[in-house]
């Protein structure tokens, strides 16, 4: 079994529901940081999910405040793991307002 560190990265998300990350078919994944970054002069609301293939869909922050320039780190020295078809999304209150990383072990 191959383990590869990856990071993907989505740029101006808004309103509507990104998929940072999904899950290759036949990999387990382990998420080991994600950031949100508010690049607006306001402040923004941040919603970061799972969205489980099983159909359990929960969030990990709600409505989390990014006072403008700021950035809020998730999962700092807790790890998640994520099935084939599992995906990290990520929205805002605000139009093209955050970017996002999220770094994963992957295990195919």
């Amino acid at each position: 079994m191959a383990n590869t560190f990856k990071s993907y990265t989505d740029a101006s998300i808004g309103t509507t529901t990104a998929d940072l990350y999904t899950v290759p078919s036949a990999t387990t994944a382990v998420v080991i940081g994600c950031v949100l970054a508010n690049t607006t002069g306001n402040q923004v609301n941040g919603n970061l999910i799972i969205n489980k293939s099983s159909g359990d869909d929960v969030f990990l922050v709600k409505n989390i405040p990014l006072p403008n320039g700021s950035s809020f780190e998730f999962n700092a020295g807790s790890k998640i793991i994520l099935e084939t078809g599992d995906k990290i999304q990520v929205s805002s209150d605000t139009a093209s307002s955050i970017d996002a990383i999220v770094s994963v072990l992957e295990q195919s």
